[in-house]
């Protein structure tokens, strides 16, 4: 008799007396290590590995478990790429665009200055191109990815002096994470790229001039509202970073069909529940941030429009230059395109209406 004609007439008792299991239960242990570029502090962005390992554990009944190392533990937070290129860990979570300086295009994966949202980023993902070819430029680093969570819209960071007029933007230098420091370039302020873990010294001791994380719930368990007063709005070179796992290709290859198909579940779980923690968290911090005097401020429109100018100056050069960047900009752009004109009718006509109201 053959394995599905004895499931069919045994039943579970019967199959588990015939010593055959579920096919899950049937496969080896794994034991994997992940690498994440955030600190334990960070609970929500963190968080979304230790949701991801897990699942996987919970979903493999025990048999396949990843360990999770903040950042610094194994590695650096920037290191990861090259730990999961190599194969000296299986697997990372990370922001993409900390990598733009291996490649511009790793920033298409994760956020680039006035770019999709954190629902058109996902749709982009899953329904459009965006996995297929990010997938296809991963490739060459030995790395297959999957969405791991997004925070939404950011904040547009911290400031010891107030920003008036794009003027005040020359010579700023502020840390920011990824590609928004190419625009802010163009605006004369002097990127630095600095890992969350080391914000707030940089910040207090004057190195910098400003900074931005994420938004009020870490920005508030980091501090940086005690050595900077004034909260600027909207992060416009993060309207909806998406945060990755990254695999090893040897590695992922390596698993059962079941164990991949348990590995994307638990990465679409994470990637779901990182983002609402945020909008849960974000805006009780936000109260008392301000509570507390944080004078909360909107960009200058010069200072908005000058860098959304800058922004697709740029992304015109790299198009030139960067045959990668060209291939998959020019898909992004064009569901961008479709985007905005569709959230224009709906999702944004609806929260200007509802964010009116008095409720």
């Amino acid at each position: 008799m053959d394995r599905r004609s004895l499931i069919k007439n045994a039943g579970i008792a019967g199959v588990l007396a015939a010593g055959v299991a579920p096919a899950v239960h049937a496969q080896a242990t794994v034991r994997w290590r992940l690498a994440s570029s955030f600190p334990k502090s960070l609970d929500t962005i963190f968080g979304a590995a230790d949701t991801f390992s897990k699942a996987v554990k919970a979903m493999s009944g025990g048999k396949f478990e990843i360990s999770i190392h903040a950042a610094g533990e194994l590695m650096p937070a920037f290191g990861v790429v090259d730990g999961v290129q190599q194969g000296s860990i299986e697997c990372a979570h990370t922001a993409p665009y900390y990598f733009f300086g291996k490649d511009e295009t790793f920033a298409l994966g994760c956020a680039i200055p006035f770019g999709l949202n954190s629902r058109q980023m996902t749709a982009w993902m899953y329904e459009g191109n965006g996995m297929k070819l990010m997938r296809e430029f991963y490739a060459k680093y030995n790395i297959i990815n999957f969405a791991g969570g997004n925070t939404g819209a950011q904040m547009g960071g911290w400031y010891r002096k107030e920003i008036k007029t794009l003027a005040d933007m020359k010579g700023l230098k502020m840390r920011i994470g990824g590609f928004g420091g190419k625009v802010l370039e163009k605006l004369g302020s002097v990127p630095q790229n600095i890992p969350g873990g080391e914000i707030y010294q940089a910040l207090e001791k004057g190195t910098i001039d400003a900074a931005e994380w994420v938004g009020p719930y870490d920005d508030q368990k980091l501090g940086f509202n005690k050595v900077a007063p004034f909260y600027y709005y909207p992060g416009w070179w993060e309207g909806g970073p998406e945060l990755d796992f990254y695999i090893n290709n040897k590695a992922f290859e390596a698993l059962s069909p079941e164990y991949k198909a348990i590995v994307e579940a638990a990465a679409s779980q994470a990637h779901v529940v990182m983002q609402a923690k945020y909008d849960a968290v974000n805006p009780m911090a936000l109260k008392q941030l301000v509570g507390a005097g944080t004078k909360l401020r909107p960009f200058p429109k010069d200072v908005m429009n000058a860098a959304f100018k800058a922004a697709m100056d740029l992304y015109a050069e790299l198009s030139e230059k960067n045959p990668a960047w060209k291939k998959v900009y020019a898909d992004y752009s064009k569901f961008r395109a479709d985007q905005n004109l569709w959230f224009r009718f709906t999702e944004a006509s609806f929260d200007k209406f509802m964010q009116e109201q008095k409720l």
